[in-house]
């Protein structure tokens, strides 16, 4: 497929198709409504199914269903939509069926507004729901790598069987640039769906069950057990990451998703100032790259970790950076995007001793 300009949720969707998605449920709410308008109008197109549910928790639960069948399956949504399917999220993990969620994130907490926000970091990297499970997050930059990731999301799940989660904000959603989406190769070492409920004749005789309920604790035991190795597994394989200019940084900026692309301004603005300053962009936040941090410590003299959010991904920072060297937050919220001026500034003041 040649370069073509799309919005990023089209994009999302698009992408998604490619990869072999065939169903779709969901419930409309902005900023993320063109990923379901999308699914709509192409899946009937290639034999696919598009539900509108009449609510995020009816939604999520139709997901359980596909999934099980083995069937690759997409929903989406935004912020407090996310929270909604937050039990339905907890069974999909515990009965370890893979899926892909989308959350365009938007202002909160509450009904905030419907302006970027990065607020709902928390609830997608430390699960969101009840119990002891984890959701595998991807947080791209642009809208090719929201392709890319999109497509590597489903070979995620399939791997680990486990929901993966798009998390982007407003402006990723909304925002258009060219892409390209390439014929699509799933990963050669994907384990066979011998576990799904297909309800034809080719189970070898087989029952197959999914269920996430164990009456006995020390069945429940090993079963969580055996899912943080899985999680163990992932942090060993999956972490991804993007270095600038942190060769010889005195300050490291930590930033993802569109914050990251301001952060790049400001670090080149720094660059032209004459101030050693680069820029760690986590692309995985579950796993989070704390690996990375490694290459890093023993050349920066301190960090600043820039979010549209209070500070959430803060917390992963400091426990990476092991209080080896001063971090330094700066935030902005309520739909507000920070600026690269307002980076600079920031680093400047950190050069100075002066810690934001």
């Amino acid at each position: 497929m040649a370069r073509k300009l799309m919005k990023g949720n089209e994009a999302i969707a698009a992408a998604a198709i490619n990869a072999g998605c065939r169903y779709f449920f969901g419930y409309p709410i902005t900023p993320q409504n063109e990923i379901p308008e999308y699914m709509a109008r192409e899946l009937p197109k290639i034999g696919g199914a598009y539900v509108q549910a009449e609510s995020e928790v009816a939604a999520i639960n139709m997901i359980y269903g596909a999934a099980g069948s083995g069937a690759r399956v997409l929903t989406s949504s935004s912020s407090p939509g996310i929270s909604l399917m937050q039990e339905g999220i907890s069974y999909i993990a515990g009965a370890e069926l893979p899926c892909v969620l989308v959350n365009i994130m938007r202002g909160g907490p509450g009904l905030g507004g419907v302006q970027p926000s990065q607020a709902d970091y928390f609830q997608a990297t430390r699960g969101g729901g009840h119990g002891d499970y984890r959701v595998l997050v991807l947080a791209p930059a642009n809208l090719q790598e929201a392709v890319e990731l999109t497509q590597l999301a489903f070979d995620l799940a399939d791997r680990y069987r486990n929901p993966v989660m798009i998390l982007a904000d407003g402006m990723i959603g909304q925002l258009m640039e060219p892409v390209e989406i390439l014929p699509y190769q799933p990963a050669p070492d994907l384990p066979p769906k011998d576990w799904a409920t297909t309800g034809t004749m080719h189970s070898g005789g087989r029952q197959r069950v999914i269920n996430s309920l164990y009456l006995d604790p020390h069945d429940l035991e090993r079963h969580v057990r055996a899912l943080f190795a899985k999680y163990a597994a992932a942090e060993r394989r999956e972490a991804r990451h993007e270095f600038i200019h942190c060769a010889d940084a005195e300050v490291v900026i930590v930033a993802y998703g569109t914050v990251s692309r301001i952060a790049r301004s400001a670090v080149e603005k720094c660059r032209r100032l004459g101030l050693r300053v680069g820029l760690l962009r986590p692309v995985t936040l579950y796993p989070f790259p704390a690996a990375a941090f490694e290459q890093v410590v023993p050349t920066a003299r301190a960090f600043l970790v820039v979010e549209m959010s209070m500070g959430q991904m803060l917390d992963d920072v400091k426990i990476a950076v092991a209080g080896r060297r001063p971090i330094a937050f700066y935030g902005r919220t309520g739909g507000i995007v920070p600026t690269p001026e307002e980076i600079v500034k920031q680093v400047q003041e950190l050069l100075k001793g002066r810690a934001p």
